[in-house]
This record gives structure tokens, sequence and C-alpha cells, in this order.
């Protein structure tokens, strides 16, 4: 006759697949962040708290980064998450601007993209102060193309956003996923949940 579980062993068993499942979701599908600074505004606000799909882009190998079931790249417009390029330890979100082989450009604020104007449905400019290119790259950069294997990404918040126009290009390997949904968001300043931006899905 086989011994019956014990309640304890019954529960650490659940809890240990719980865990595993956790853990697989997280690093293979889906995974939340905090949205902490407003280089993303008005798209993202500080406080948002973001879902991103991790499986969109393939399947990567945890640490080493390399895909091994791969489905798409980023696209222009898609929200990423990645790993900060001058600091691994830290994660940024940005939107895609330029993909490997396309050449970009930014004139006085307005984007080109392979020679021509770039639809920016959701770029903002706070400032109409123009900085010239020997002082700062905000407002006029390039004309750059973007090499194999990478993408050229920029804050919405184009003002005060510290992106691909100062700090270069961004690994296919270190983008974490796109990002999708707002599934939670607090005002901190007020001290209120944001309810009408739960649930708004992102473009």
């Amino acid at each position: 006759m086989t011994k019956k579980k014990s309640k304890v062993q019954e529960y650490a068993e659940a809890i240990i697949i719980a865990i595993l499942i956790a853990f697989f979701i997280r690093t293979f599908i889906v995974q939340a962040f905090k949205i902490p600074s407003g280089s993303m505004q008005p798209t993202l606000l500080i406080g948002d708290h973001i879902l991103v799909n991790k499986f969109i882009y393939g399947v990567k190998i945890p640490y080493f980064r390399n895909t091994i079931i791969p489905f798409r790249d980023p696209q222009r417009g898609d929200i990423v998450v990645f790993i900060y390029p001058e600091d691994r330890s830290k994660d940024f979100i940005k939107r895609v601007i330029a993909v490997a082989g396309d050449t970009v450009e930014i004139r006085d604020k307005k984007i080109f993209l392979n020679g021509k104007p770039y639809e920016d449905k959701y770029g903002v400019h706070v400032e109409s102060l123009l900085i010239p290119s020997a002082v700062s790259p905000r407002d006029n950069f390039g004309p750059v193309k973007v090499p194999p294997g990478t993408v050229f990404t920029m804050g919405d918040n184009r003002d005060h956003s510290y992106d691909s126009r100062f700090w270069g290009f961004v690994d296919l390997k270190d983008v974490m996923g796109k990002a999708f949904v707002i599934y939670w968001s607090w005002d901190r300043e007020n001290h209120s949940v944001r309810w009408g931006r739960i649930g708004t899905l992102l473009h």
C-alpha cells in the first residue's frame, strides 16, 4: 500500500509547482514592469504598470540572450523593453523608430526615414528650442544607417528622452519583449489610482 501524502507535503508540492509555472511564464511569456520616468509620456506615465509580451519576438535562452525559436523581429512603432546598453542592470522602454537597414535622420526635431518624412504619430515635443547637432543630438541627428541585428529607438516624449540619439543602437539580443497593456496605474503625486488607464492597450 502506498502512503497517503501529508497535507504539508501536498501544500509544498503545490507551492513548488506554482513557483515553477510563475518562473516559466515570467521568463518566456509575460513579465510585468513599472514605468519610473516620463520619457514615454503621454503614452506611458510615471506609475503605469505594464505587461510585456516576451514570446512575440521568439524564445531566448535566459542569461545568454540567444534566440532559439525565432518568430519575428521588432517592427517600427513597437514599444519595446530592453537591457540598457550603458548599464546592463537597468531596463529601458522606448519606441522602435528604425530597423536594420533603415537610414534615420532628424532635422529640427522632424524624423526622416530613408530620406522621407516619418509619420510620427506618437512623438510629442514640449519645447520650441532647437538645439544644433554640435551641441546635442536631440533635435538634429544623423543621417546614420541602422546596423544588422539592431534597432533605433526613441521615447515618445522627444524633448525629454535619453535614447538611441545619445547612446546608439539596441542589440536585438537585448530586446526583452513588446509592451502591450497597462494593467495598473498609480499617480504618486495625488496618491490615487488612474482608473481610466487600467486595461489600456499600447500601440
